[in-house]
């Protein structure tokens, strides 16, 4: 179920506090980055405040009030990107797209600044604007990681297109670990790609990875089979 953006204010601690994390379920804090400012939608960023990205999800507190403060799964993230470009927007920052569960007719204008009370349901766009522009790209690194941890469920009997996901663990659990016969000299994510749920077409390249390994090395086993036969003779 597509939860999107929705607001935060389970904090601990003194001062601004921190987000309460859900230890329960395997939750842990990645990273935290101070004097970020969010804009939601179309609408004017608010004023700084701290960042904070887990293994589940991206929250955003605000420094000045307890209050208010943002959270979005990883699931929820259809993109992610760094935007630097002054014609898309006028500061740099790491762009966002949040899957909702909202009529697209009905999110066309629900993040319009001229709505009074923001339907967090609707927000479609978040942009996380760091007041260090010269920390996008190691934000954008922590958002890559650690949407991998998070893949896209399949449910069951559901057939949809190749979303390529893989890790080289998932690789390893598929082919019986470190089988001496199954050995890459680059990262398998880097042969097939990034995907969220379908293992079947990867499965079927890797197979034929280790076929071929087999064929090769039946071809040499037979040419040294005739040199040592020629040699007897």
């Amino acid at each position: 179920m597509v939860i999107g953006l929705r607001q935060f204010m389970a904090r601990v601690g003194t001062g601004a506090g921190e987000p309460v994390l859900d230890t329960d379920n395997g939750e842990e804090l990645v990273h935290v980055q101070p004097s970020v400012s969010i804009a939601l939608g179309n609408r004017s960023p608010d004023t700084p405040g701290t960042l904070y990205i887990t293994t589940k999800q991206v929250v955003w507190l605000s420094d000045l009030d307890r209050a208010k403060g943002y959270a979005v799964g990883f699931l929820s993230l259809s993109l992610h990107a760094v935007s630097r470009d002054p014609e898309a927007y006028p500061s740099p920052c790491i762009y966002t797209q949040i899957e909702t569960e909202a009529d697209e007719d009905d999110s066309e204008d629900s993040d319009s600044e001229c709505n009074d009370v923001l339907d967090l349901s609707k927000v479609t766009e978040m942009r996380l604007i760091p007041s260090d522009a010269s920390q996008l790209d190691t934000l954008f690194q922590i958002f890559c990681e650690c949407a991998e941890l998070n893949p896209e469920p399949i449910e069951e009997g559901e057939e949809g297109g190749h979303n390529w996901v893989f890790s080289t663990d998932q690789l390893e659990d598929e082919t019986g670990g470190d089988d001496a016969e199954c050995h890459f000299h680059q990262n398998p994510t880097n042969l097939i790609g990034h995907s969220n749920g379908d293992h079947d077409l990867a499965r079927t390249v890797l197979e034929l990875q280790i076929h071929d390994q087999r064929f090769e090395d039946a071809e040499e086993m037979e040419r040294v089979s005739d040199s040592s036969h020629h040699q007897h003779q």
